[in-house]
């Protein structure tokens, strides 16, 4: 019997000892090679119709993003009792349930960023072109105007009395505060991004299912309940700008740059961190 469990116990720490971690394990994925990084520029994407019309559905899944999001705004707003509405939950839960939905529906012909700070961190990272990056963004930020154009067209005096959605630093706080709030905020969503959409964990674990839309908006949900009572939550600069350019008050725009300097610097330090921590890109063995 004891020869049995000390047989048992030296094939356990051999087994052990062949067994590679961390970024030894990461080396030795063999269904996974690393696709090679994106160009600066690619002139051949203008002449292919899937390039416009992935930005077709970016427009589309912005334009749907800020439509039922402002409009659920609205009706929290417009409520004397919060208890009568859906609340900052409902809100939240409007957010990151839109982008779940959106990234679900778009994630195949246009990688379903519907941010431009998704944009941007995919970018650095190169996983897409400057010219697509830039038609990307372009595309979000019309697409914004226009969802927050049909909400007011709705409503007018109720968009132009309840804030229209814009996003500010809330009373109480300081642009500083608003500006952290941000960077970390999108530090979240964009760190998710990449890590819901990495196509060498899913090689490496591909025993562990995960439907890359679902944390995606899961933690939009959880930016929101967080940071609405500080920023209203932006960490996407197409929504904050469609919402500021069709509320336009001054307000609005006093703050505006937070909310894009802010997920600009989240995206970035989350493209850093996952290519040079997680992923280990610059510390490979041969």
């Amino acid at each position: 019997m004891e020869n049995k469990e000390e047989d048992v116990r030296v094939g356990a720490n051999k087994f052990h000892e062949h067994q590679p971690i961390g970024t030894a394990a990461q080396s030795q994925d063999k269904d996974y090679k690393e696709p090679p990084p994106a160009p600066l520029i690619d002139a051949a994407e203008f002449a292919s119709w899937s390039f416009y019309r992935a930005g077709i559905a970016e427009f589309i899944a912005t334009f749907l993003f800020l439509y039922i999001t402002v409009l659920t705004v609205m009706g929290v707003s417009k409520s004397d009792s919060k208890c009568a509405t859906v609340g900052i939950q409902g809100i939240a839960w409007a957010f990151g349930g839109m982008i779940f939905a959106l990234v679900y529906c778009t994630a195949g012909i246009s990688g379903g960023h519907i941010n431009p700070a998704v944009t941007f961190g995919l970018f650095l990272a190169r996983k897409l072109s400057l010219n697509r990056a830039v038609f990307y963004m372009v595309m979000q930020c019309l697409g914004a105007i226009c969802g927050a154009g049909v909400v007011k067209g709705f409503g007018k005096s109720l968009y132009m009395s309840k804030g229209g959605g814009a996003n500010v630093v809330a009373h109480g706080y300081t642009k500083g505060s608003g500006l952290g709030a941000e960077i970390v905020g999108t530090f979240v969503l964009v760190y998710t991004v990449f890590s819901a959409t990495d196509a060498k964990r899913s090689a490496r674990d591909s025993h562990v299912p995960i439907l890359a839309p679902l944390p995606i908006g899961f933690a939009v949900f959880l930016v929101h309940l967080a940071t609405i009572p500080i920023t209203g939550t932006g960490i996407n600069p197409a929504r904050s700008l469609g919402a500021a350019i069709i509320y336009n008050k001054s307000h609005a725009w006093d703050d505006h740059w937070v909310f894009w300097v802010g997920p600009f610097i989240g995206a970035a330090l989350a493209a850093l961190y996952h290519q040079v921590v997680i992923r280990a890109i610059p510390f490979k063995s041969k």
